[in-house]
């Protein structure tokens, strides 16, 4: 299936769960087919004989509303099209003679119809009477100028009628949706069927499509109009019928369903809109956090992959044979064309084993947070973010298209981006350019990164220290991460030699380790304790030791470090810090 198919299809189970123009839980509701949501600004109360009763302004807090619309007035942007019941007061007031008429004509074919509702005639009579501004004004709700105009004449303007059935709000009576959707159809009862690539039947054809599907990008549309001016189709077809054909009632049910689905599950992230959703309404995990959230915190990897499997199991339990997930990603790039961005869809037990796969590699310990996979906005911020006060922020443009290209390695497999690993790699590699703890965070993530990078070459990387590793860059970190506890033991306050020399470090490293040994020998490592100084010294000959194996020469030996030092670095930083109660206890289980 495609994008409008699969909305087409969470329309049919949302209304089969009888959920179509109703809010549940302070969702936005579901506009039924020829129904658009949008925000009122009045509300005026009218008698059963169409007699003003009150009016008032309408919260800004208020929710949205639901309004009746022909298919020519919700795509309206100029010019005179009038919605068929609740509309501007440029409408609804006798000032503007065309916009008037257009509105009274309307409703009044409506009115006389086999399909009137009770609420339509004192609307109409009130209307008529080309009284709405004046009582506004005495109410106190508008301004009137000196022309006899309202200061904002594009104020939207509800109903409620008294003792007119059950609701009394014509934003929320199901039977007045339903008065509308039979009387617009029965106006092209006649009309010529064509085939619907959508639904696969025979309908009338939609001629122009809604708008709204992204409230943030409230005029842009994801489906153009067939215009026979402009250069829609031109140059390559000669009618307007001959480039797609999507019916009327397909094409409302798509859009309806696409803009509840934005509006209450979607996520914005970049100026982009981002939606994953089951077309069964079945809840879904997201695809843009690890699989594993609030749980005991994991510091060993064997606790993390069970941690896993546990998540993973537990979502599996509940699948069905056909579930499948749906991901899109929504932008626009001008006010009026919405672009589909990025589109998936795949069986549920596979999406729930693809974030299984890639938070298993891209993980790493996120300091007493215990071992995480890192959230994708987080890669983001930390690969190309900037620091502001205590947080990194990345521009908007950056954001929601690095956050797509992630997205889409997650659930297409998709290779890391090189170049996300090397600005991490970077970042990671100057630690005085950030504050101590959004270094440690960058820290985190540039391992998480990079062992996912990695992992994507075909290479096994554990999160347990290798001292047997054969990497040079890896022993060269392990190197790095031992001169510095060795001065951290003297001054925990004072910023250390590793940590200044850090960049110089991994582009020269055999030099800048002979210059960072010779600073620290005298002046830190012959004041520890004998016991302690013998220790690290039989370390940093036994890393050593490993390096020389690889027999390399002082050329080779002194070659820019590669991104895997990092790992090197943080896995030695973790066994020198532990407590002695962990090393003791480690002792006595061997």
């Amino acid at each position: 299936m495609g994008l409008l198919q699969q909305a087409v299809k969470t329309y049919d189970e949302l209304e089969k769960h009888n959920r179509v123009g109703k809010a549940n839980n302070g969702e936005v509701p579901l506009a039924p087919i020829s129904h658009m949501i949008t925000r009122a600004d009045l509300e005026i109360t009218l008698d059963m004989k169409g007699n003003y009763v009150s009016s008032r302004l309408v919260d800004k807090n208020d929710p949205k509303i639901i309004i009746p619309v022909t298919e020519s007035s919700s795509g309206r942007t100029s010019g005179v099209c009038a919605h068929p019941l609740c509309d501007q007061l440029s409408y609804l007031a006798p000032n503007n003679e065309k916009k008037y008429q257009a509105y009274l004509s309307q409703l009044e074919q409506w009115a006389s119809s086999q399909y009137t509702h009770p609420k339509l005639n004192p609307i109409l009579t009130y209307v008529k009477h080309g009284t709405i501004l004046k009582d506004l004004e005495n109410a106190g709700i508008i301004e009137i100028n000196d022309k006899g105009q309202p200061k904002n004449e594009k104020m939207l303007v509800c109903w409620r009628v008294q003792n007119s059935g059950e609701d009394e709000a014509c934003w929320s009576d199901p039977s007045l949706f339903q008065s509308f959707i039979d009387y617009y159809d029965s106006l092209f009862i006649d009309e010529k069927k064509n085939f619907c690539m959508i639904t696969g039947k025979s309908a009338r054809a939609a001629i122009q499509h809604p708008k709204g599907i992204v409230a943030l990008n409230g005029n842009a549309k994801l489906i153009s109009s067939n215009d026979t001016s402009g250069f829609t189709y031109l140059g390559r077809f000669t009618e307007a019928d001959q480039v797609v054909e999507i019916s009327y009632e397909a094409s409302q049910k798509a859009h309806s369903a696409l803009r509840w689905l934005v509006a209450n599950y979607g996520v914005s992230i970049g100026g982009r809109t981002f939606v994953c959703w089951n077309p069964t309404l079945r809840e879904i995990v997201s695809p843009f956090y690890s699989l594993v959230k609030d749980l005991e915190v994991a510091v060993e990897p064997e606790d993390y992959k069970k941690q896993l499997q546990d998540t993973l199991n537990g979502w599996q339990t509940s699948l069905k044979p056909n579930d499948r997930t749906v991901i899109v990603a929504f932008d626009a790039a001008t006010s009026g064309r919405l672009a589909l961005t990025y589109y998936n869809e795949l069986q549920e037990s596979d999406f729930l084993q693809r974030l299984y796969d890639w938070d298993e590699k891209c993980c790493w310990y996120n300091n007493q947070f215990g071992i995480q996979s890192p959230a994708l906005r987080q890669i983001v911020n930390c690969a190309f973010g900037t620091q502001q006060g205590d947080r990194l922020k990345t521009d908007d443009r950056v954001m929601g298209g690095q956050v797509q290209r992630l997205l889409a390695c997650r659930i297409d497999q998709a290779k890391m981006p090189a170049d996300t690993m090397r600005a991490l790699v970077h970042r990671a590699s100057m630690p005085q350019a950030y504050d101590n703890k959004i270094w440690r965070q960058i820290l985190f993530v540039a391992c998480a990164v990079v062992r996912k990078y990695r992992y994507d070459l075909g290479e096994e990387w554990s999160m347990s220290l290798d001292v047997d590793k054969l990497d040079r860059s890896y022993q060269f970190g392990r190197l790095l991460a031992v001169m510095e506890k060795i001065e951290k033991d003297n001054d925990k306050e004072r910023e250390t030699n590793a940590i200044r020399l850090l960049s110089v470090y991994t582009r020269r490293p055999y030099q800048t380790f002979k210059v960072i040994y010779e600073r620290i020998r005298v002046p830190y490592l012959s004041k520890l304790p004998y016991g302690l100084q013998t220790n690290y010294q039989k370390l940093l000959e036994e890393i050593m030791a490993h390096i020389s194996a690889l027999g390399l020469s002082d050329e080779e030996l002194n070659r820019p470090l590669k991104e895997t030092y990092l790992m090197g670095y943080y896995l030695q930083q973790n066994e020198l810090y532990k407590s002695k109660s962990e090393k003791m206890e480690e002792e006595n289980d061997d």
